[in-house]
């Protein structure tokens, strides 16, 4: 599912610090603008996921919301897509190499399953 919230961003101190009103306890922050925006994501789609799971009400959000201090930002948010990325569920993938490179790398006691998700981290610059 598909949502759009506002949330309310401070800075102090270099430190930007964000909360969610319409999601209860919804909160959150970033060391700069842009981490804080992809913590807020982060945030509201937990909270929304755990909500759905639940089978909780989503709460409507509040479309002209006002910052005392600070300012407000909208946040999309897509549980869909949130639950595929954070879902570590191990999926069987097929893959061809030349049988000499598997000879070898058999006797090398090369495990291909964790070799392909180290590759893959390195080549998609995943921290």
């Amino acid at each position: 599912m598909k949502y759009v919230y506002p949330a309310i961003f401070e800075e102090e101190n270099g430190k930007y610090y964000v909360r969610v009103p319409d999601l209860s306890g919804c909160c959150t922050t970033g060391e700069d603008l842009q981490d804080a925006i992809e913590m807020a994501r982060d945030a509201v789609e937990m909270w929304l996921c755990i909500a759905e799971d639940r089978g909780e009400e989503i709460p409507a959000p509040t479309l002209n919301l006002r910052a005392e201090q600070g300012f407000v930002s909208l946040i999309d948010a897509d549980t869909t897509l949130y639950r595929k990325m954070t879902d570590n569920r191990a999926v069987k993938k097929t893959l061809t190499i030349p049988s000499w490179l598997n000879a070898k790398a058999e006797l090398a006691g090369v495990n291909f399953s964790q070799l392909l998700q180290e590759a893959l981290v390195r080549k998609l610059n995943i921290k």
